[in-house]
């Protein structure tokens, strides 16, 4: 499989980022360590996790970097893998928090779950809107200078955070984003490709998108209201039960059907086939979703196909 490179970095990655929000929350840890062990076996290589993975269900978080550390450390795979974590989201016992001494608290503990001694890609999870941004990129530079982390990157930052961000690693000669988490898929366009992918050209950034199924809604299993009781998450897909979130099912289905594929694959491709996606971020809780997964970075979309899902996602 071809990996492409994270931007401003020597690290390579497959081009599925799979996301470890399930961890701990709707997979428990051997139902984890089994679809761990089927994607990588596949030769994808990128995990993407945060230090309050899965809070809303201990108030806390951590169990999904504990389970990926416990299943690494049985594996002894960790120099084949790229770890992606975050710091800065809310939780029952704490706000939004970007400052110097959380960041520095949160990165040792973060190493401690994932029983490793480095993280590949730190983001800012979220924004506290206090922390001044020279504070939040000086104590990055401590941790990577420690060797606690090599490379950061950014989600949920506004545009204009983001761009200060850039201006203040700068003019102080400190560590830079190289990658930006934005949610973007097939039904949710407009926010990112009018605010952000400007940026993402101008800084040079590495896009992974989150949501990148929207809440499971673009798989085509939720197309009418009795559908959202299928899944934990099908109530994330109300929102798109709308016409145009069901013309897109449409064309989905369409397109699905001419590559002998399924919509998933589909919308995925889609993402893939933006030159500015370096890595869509996507979960899997079974064997067969893992495989609708596998199949997206084949799947080549003709331009035709690629000009009719623009049109009914517009």
């Amino acid at each position: 499989m071809e990996k492409r490179t994270i931007k401003n970095t020597d690290l390579s990655v497959a081009p599925i980022n799979f996301g470890g929000n399930v961890f701990g929350w709707t997979l428990d840890e051997k139902q984890s360590f089994d679809i761990l062990d089927q994607f990588t076996q596949e030769g994808f290589n990128f995990i993407d996790t945060a230090d309050t993975y899965s809070w809303w269900v201990n108030g806390k978080g951590g169990q999904s970097e504990e389970i990926i550390g416990k299943w690494m450390k049985s594996r002894g795979n960790r120099n084949e893998l790229v770890i992606a974590t975050k710091v800065g989201s809310e939780t029952k016992e704490h706000g939004y928090d970007i400052s110097r001494k959380h960041i520095l608290k949160s990165v040792d503990e973060s190493l401690q779950r994932l029983q490793t001694d480095h993280i590949d890609l730190y983001y800012t999870h979220f924004d506290d809107h206090t922390t001044p941004v020279e504070e939040t990129l000086s104590a990055y530079d401590e941790i990577i200078k420690a060797g606690k982390v090599r490379y950061i990157g950014a989600s949920n930052l506004s545009p204009e955070r983001l761009k200060e961000s850039f201006e203040v690693s700068r003019e102080h000669n400190l560590p830079k984003y190289v990658a930006l988490q934005p949610h973007y898929n097939l039904v949710e366009r407009e926010k990112f490709e009018s605010q952000y992918a400007s940026l993402v050209q101008e800084f040079d950034l590495s896009v992974f998108t989150y949501w990148s199924l929207a809440s499971g809604f673009l798989t085509g299993k939720y197309r009418n209201e009795d559908d959202l009781s299928k899944s934990q998450r099908g109530e994330g897909a109300r929102k798109y039960l709308n016409p145009k979130g069901l013309g897109v099912l449409g064309a989905l289905d369409q397109i699905s059907s001419a590559h002998n594929s399924d919509p998933a694959t589909v919308a995925l491709a889609w993402l893939l086939a933006n030159p500015l996606v370096t890595a869509p971020i996507v979960s899997a809780t079974s064997a067969s979703q893992l495989k609708t997964l596998f199949a997206s970075p084949q799947l080549k979309l003709s331009h035709e196909d690629i000009e009719l899902l623009n049109t009914v996602s517009q």
